[in-house]
């Protein structure tokens, strides 16, 4: 992923429900793009930009460090296509490179259809919970 992303990513971004200006998505990809623990990817079919996944290292005291799936969205006309196992695939290898063993992903309770998907990929439910969050 590139700066040159940027739009593409907003426009998929939306679909899904998180809607961003073009500025924050950019001033995103510009710290991704310097960040080593966090790697991004498009997806094109006709060299057209159909989807995009992002992963970073994760850190917790209380477990060994993992990789996990920040995002992953496919265009709503693209899906099914195995464009999303396909970059799935890209970040299992950039995980093996880094010498990472586990990979993790969240999903919202209400993309069923996402749950499937990575249940189909080998993934498997580990818990289920509730983010909490306050605006400072």
């Amino acid at each position: 992923m590139t700066l040159e992303h940027a739009k593409d990513v907003q426009r998929l971004s939306g679909q899904l429900g998180y809607p961003m200006s073009i500025r924050d998505i950019q001033s995103n990809i510009r710290e991704l793009m310097i960040t080593r623990d966090h790697v991004a990817f498009v997806a094109l079919w006709n060299e057209k930009v159909v989807g995009w996944i992002h992963a970073f290292r994760g850190l917790l005291l209380e477990s060994n460090p993992f990789i996990e799936i920040g995002g992953l969205v496919i265009d709503e006309d693209h899906r099914g296509k195995g464009i999303g196992k396909e970059l799935v695939e890209k970040i299992k290898e950039w995980c093996l490179e880094k010498g990472f063993q586990t990979l993790r992903v969240r999903s919202n309770i209400k993309r069923i259809e996402a749950h499937k998907f990575y249940l189909n990929l080998g993934f498997t439910e580990i818990k289920e919970q509730k983010v909490f969050q306050m605006q400072l």
